[in-house]
């Protein structure tokens, strides 16, 4: 398929290199620099999934969300950013790509990839016992004290009651306030053994990191992750939301349409699980580094260990718009890894009050995608597999895709599969979500 492609777009190029030569405007050219920049000004304005942009705005406008933003990745490239609406109801101010919003369990991605590098430095035992870093953590029976790991708390195995405590983190309690209240209750099964969504334990991950390291689990997210990405608005907390100008604030559902909230520190005291700051190009970058091109920041070794399938996560394959196309559905190191359509998807969402977010890249294509809203909407639900139920049948069809989107697959990056002949082996043909009437989806379906 590659060389076909590669055929036919060289030859436009060679023959729109010759009429210009002709005309005397590249007599002098290296004729090879000039076909790659016909092949680069020829499909720089193709779209890689060209109806995306209206069924985004169709979604959020049939739902009267003030406003969001998504960004589709290539390789190593931001090829689109598209915003909508208003960083705040009844204001002129617009949202643009830069505009910083919460991502609330976005955030668990950070924390899953620095242990998965960290575990690959050698400098965090996967294997290692949650009670040498923090011994205050005890269970209803202390047998189960010794069995948690590292490693359970960021692959959502630690066995206990999905959310467990989530109500005081609501209430404001810090960390050290309701550790105590889990000697009132037992896992539901052995830890390792069993998925089980938490916040609470999920941030006890900052502990083993300080305490291995010598650095604050936020400093060394913006030192190791952050900055050396260029993740110029990525943050953490409540006061750097606040200090930046250009922020959406947060809006929740009411009698009369939506009215924003103020923001509070609530689900900030977690910082792992829920306390990230990011804006659309920030997110864009985070999922080129996911992708394998920023090896010298994460390598591919920290990259396949935080997506390795930890545990079967079943929950997941009821998601109402994501149902039809999900064969599997698992947790890797903060991170959900899905079988969606016979390729792995890596995803995660968040969802705090106000504010809704999903990230997602494909392996196999070298394709990402996220999107930001500033409101607690549904139609979140059915943004993201209406993306990729598309994409992913468009990135197989010979007589559609681009040059720019042709994927060649690199021998040295994490793959699911090596070729592309192999990635589309067997596939199902499933149809894509329809164009129809947005289908809104009752708020809960899900736990991000």
């Amino acid at each position: 398929m590659l060389r076909k492609l590669f055929c036919f777009a060289a030859a436009f190029s060679f023959a729109s290199a010759t009429a210009l030569a002709s005309a005397g405007q590249v007599a002098k050219a290296d004729p090879h620099e000039t076909i790659r920049a016909l092949m680069q000004k020829q499909n720089s304005e193709v779209a890689i999934f060209p109806q995306f942009q209206e069924r985004f705005e169709q979604l959020l406008r049939a739902d009267d969300v003030p406003g969001g933003v998504y960004a589709i990745v290539h390789r190593d490239r931001i090829v689109e950013v598209r915003p909508f609406g208003v960083r705040n109801a009844g204001s002129n101010e617009p949202i643009d790509a830069n505009t910083v919003f919460r991502i609330a369990s976005v955030s668990k991605t950070f924390a899953g990839s620095l242990t998965s590098l960290l575990a690959d430095q050698g400098l965090v035992d996967l294997n290692a016992r949650v009670l040498d870093y923090v011994p205050d953590l005890s269970f209803k029976n202390p047998e189960f004290n010794a069995s948690l790991r590292v490693e359970h708390l960021v692959a959502q195995t630690t066995g206990v009651i999905p959310n467990a405590y989530d109500n005081l983190i609501e209430a404001n309690l810090e960390k050290q306030q309701i550790l105590p209240h889990f000697q009132r209750i037992n896992p539901m099964c052995t830890p390792g053994a069993c998925y089980g969504y938490q916040n609470v334990l999920f941030s006890l991950i900052e502990d083993v990191v300080e305490q291995r390291t010598g650095k604050a689990y936020t400093q060394l997210v913006e030192e190791t992750l952050f900055t050396p990405l260029n993740m110029q608005h990525a943050s953490f907390g409540l006061d750097a939301y606040l200090a930046s100008n250009n922020r959406a604030a947060p809006h929740i559902r009411g009698r009369n349409g939506w009215f924003t909230r103020e923001v509070g520190p609530h689900y900030y005291r977690y910082a792992a699980a829920a306390g990230v700051n990011a804006s659309a190009t920030d997110l864009a970058q985070w999922l080129i580094a996911q992708m394998g091109y920023a090896p010298d920041v994460l390598p591919t070794t920290a990259i396949l260990n935080s997506r390795e399938k930890r545990v079967r996560t079943t929950r997941d394959l009821r998601r109402r718009s994501w149902r039809p196309f999900l064969n599997d559905a698992h947790y890797g190191l903060g991170w959900r890894v899905y079988e969606f359509m016979n390729h792995e998807l890596v995803y995660h969402g968040g969802w705090v009050q106000g504010f809704r977010a999903e990230i997602a890249y494909s392996p196999d294509y070298e394709i990402g995608l996220v999107v930001l809203m500033n409101a607690e909407s549904a139609v979140m639900n059915e943004i993201t597999p209406i993306f990729w139920s598309h994409v992913i049948p468009l990135m197989q069809e010979e007589q559609w895709v681009p040059y720019l989107y042709a994927n060649s697959i690199r021998s040295l990056e994490p793959k699911a599969v090596d070729s592309l002949e192999h990635a589309t082996a067997g596939q199902q043909s499933r149809e894509p979500l329809p164009f129809g009437e947005p289908q809104l989806i009752p708020v809960g379906v899900l736990t991000p």
